[in-house]
């Protein structure tokens, strides 16, 4: 079943028009039903479209964050290759509610109560539905309060404490509604959340829907979100001038209460959703091989779909996004993968990223480092070899137009000796003879969530429907560690993170103190990478100011033929015959970016503030 099942709402009109027909056959002809809706009291009396209603409640979610432009752009992931979008309003500091940025449908704030205001129609007219089948009634009431908590997390964790509505609104009414502070959001949504894990208790999981382990998931999330700095009103207040300095602390942060509750109740609840089930591979007491390792990682990343790697990681996710097979809707290699297969370089991963993958024996990459600098992807972390594609790495086959510039299937993104004194330019470079205007800027590319399938050269053809994963296992065993962490329990902390690290093939971790904490976060930032983890943990650990206030970090690499060789025509990568040096740049031309304190949160946009006077704006806005 694809997620919120496309067929049921292409094949809705249909049904309703027939539906219609047979009611005005029975009826004086004049006592007609507009043929292009359905009254209340049909919807909530038949389960169909009772669950077709619920189904257009899940398309809130649009595509997960296999948006054009992801979220992995405003972070230290990654850097969107083509200017003009309004992604450097935020990455540069300059939005303010007169001046809002790039924001996703996924999250954006009127959006969002769009949203929640569907879900709330169906929590008010589905204890009072008179279709026939109790089991559904519970199930259909047990998603809407889901989605509802998921769509006020996405206000939450971007905007703080929110307006709380939980009753659609009439025509007439006062739309003036304060805020909630921070700790009327949180456990509002909590109480949503434990509805739901109520009403789908033995209840079926479907793929793509809301089940009682995603509710005690995304729980999970919210609770660990809750405890950490960035909601702790004396630390943020000690870590930030705006913080300190704004009026409406309660909004964003709790200001009293115990912490260390806190910090608990996020453990156990981490913990419920790792003893309730398993992930894929991570009852291992020994590293795999390297290339099980990636396999393994590429396997999470294709959600058991690809031909390419093994269908039991589907075990990984707890609640995903499958897009349907429109086109449209299976884009994202092209909108990320090389220019030299046609494709559009959209989010490429930046050097920060590609630097903080480990060495293959658990040390860190250090360009100070020659011989590490001389070799700089080779003995890498295997996760890095499934998530980045850097010049010289294999790929697929190359369209047939270019097949015959670079016949090897190899990533080119730097610049080589022709032997002559010239440059040949890499295939996926900005000067390249394909579509230069869609290279790389940072000079990698993104290859997690791409099918590596050779069938699919362009990445167009025969799209794979790759899910999207809101909530997967190993979150869930990164939240246990984190708050183990806290709990001061390291034990617990390194046997979680070594399984994690064992099916990627890297061997055993012993810190402790800080550099258990240190590792802890640079593990959670490599294996959840581009899954829109990274925007939120830098904030509510307190470390955006490290991540988002550096220059972009790109990559020049140059290939200069050894005496004695002769130029490989066409190019190949071939250490025997080039010595190849690679040179850090910091990126000034695109995105020159800054953090300034008060980029903890989105301002709420000026037409929001004056439709609801009652709004309180974020700190520093």
């Amino acid at each position: 079943m694809q997620y919120f099942n496309r067929r049921v709402f292409r094949l809705l009109p249909a049904t309703v028009l027939a539906w219609t027909l047979l009611t005005t056959c029975s009826n004086d002809f004049l006592n007609t039903e507009p043929l292009n809706s359905i009254s209340s009291d049909a919807t909530w009396g038949d389960a169909a479209l009772s669950e077709a209603f619920i189904y257009n409640v899940y398309s809130y979610l649009g595509r997960g964050g296999f948006d054009e432009q992801m979220l992995a752009s405003l972070t230290d992931e990654a850097m969107f290759t083509h200017s003009g979008r309004n992604i450097n309003t935020f990455t540069e500091g300059s939005e303010d509610p007169n001046n809002i940025a790039w924001t996703s449908d996924t999250y954006r704030y009127g959006r969002m109560y769009l949203a929640i205001r569907q879900a709330n129609i169906a929590l008010q007219e589905l204890p009072n539905s008179t279709f026939d089948d109790e089991g559904l009634r519970d199930r259909l009431m047990g998603e809407a309060h889901f989605l509802r908590a998921y769509y006020y997390h996405q206000l939450a964790r971007f905007y703080g404490g929110v307006p709380l509505i939980s009753t659609p609104y009439g025509l007439d009414e006062d739309y003036n509604i304060a805020r909630s502070n921070w700790e009327e959001t949180i456990n509002f949504i909590v109480s949503d959340l434990d509805e739901s894990i109520r009403l789908l208790e033995g209840k079926d999981r479907t793929e793509g829907r809301a089940s009682q382990l995603a509710a005690m998931a995304l729980k999970s999330r919210v609770l660990l979100y809750t405890a950490s700095d960035l909601h702790d009103g004396p630390t943020v207040s000690a870590a930030s001038s705006t913080m300190s300095g704004y009026g409406n602390l309660d909004l964003v942060a709790y200001t009293g209460g115990d912490r260390t509750a806190r910090w608990q109740a996020a453990r156990d609840a981490a913990l419920a959703v790792v003893e309730a089930t398993n992930g894929y591979k991570l009852d291992l007491d020994a590293p795999v091989s390297p290339a099980e390792g990636e396999n393994n990682y590429v396997s999470i990343a294709m959600g058991g779909a690809s031909a390419v790697g093994d269908a039991a990681a589907t075990s990984e996710l707890i609640f995903e996004r499958s897009v349907s097979a429109d086109l449209s809707e299976t884009l994202f290699g092209m909108y990320n993968g090389p220019n030299g297969y046609h494709n559009w370089a959209g989010n490429t991963p930046i050097g920060q990223l590609v630097d903080d993958y480990e060495m293959m024996d658990g040390t860190p990459f250090d360009w100070n480092d020659p011989a590490k600098a001389a070799a700089p992807y080779t003995d890498r972390d295997p996760r890095f070899y499934a998530s980045i594609m850097f010049d010289g790495a294999d790929w697929k086959p190359r369209p047939s137009d270019v097949e015959g510039l670079e016949p090897y299937d190899e990533i080119q993104t730097g610049f080589y000796d022709d032997g002559t004194g010239g440059t040949i330019n890499g295939i996926d470079t900005r000067k390249s003879p394909i579509e230069d205007w869609n290279g790389s800027r940072t000079h990698y590319y993104v290859r997690k969530f791409i099918d590596p399938d050779p069938g699919v050269r362009d990445n167009l053809s025969n799209p794979l429907i790759i899910p999207w994963p809101f909530l997967r296992y190993t979150e869930m065993v990164l939240n246990y560690v984190e708050a183990s962490l806290e709990m001061g329990d390291e034990e617990a902390a390194r046997l979680w993170l070594n399984r994690i690290r064992f099916r990627a093939g890297m061997p055993a971790i012993d810190d402790t103190g800080q550099a258990l904490v240190d590792r802890y976060r640079n593990e959670r930032r490599i294996e959840l990478a581009y899954e829109e983890h990274r925007y939120h943990d830098v904030r509510r650990w307190l470390i955006a100011e490290e991540t988002q206030g550096q220059l972009i970090e790109t990559i020049d690499i140059r290939a200069d033929l050894k005496p004695g060789q002769q130029p490989r025509v066409p190019y190949k990568y071939d250490p025997s015959v080039y010595n190849y040096t690679y040179t850090v740049v910091e990126n000034t031309e695109n995105e020159t970016r800054r953090w300034v304190d008060k980029m903890f949160y989105r301002p709420i946009d000026r037409d929001e503030m004056s439709r609801n006077t009652a709004l309180i704006q974020n700190p520093g806005y």
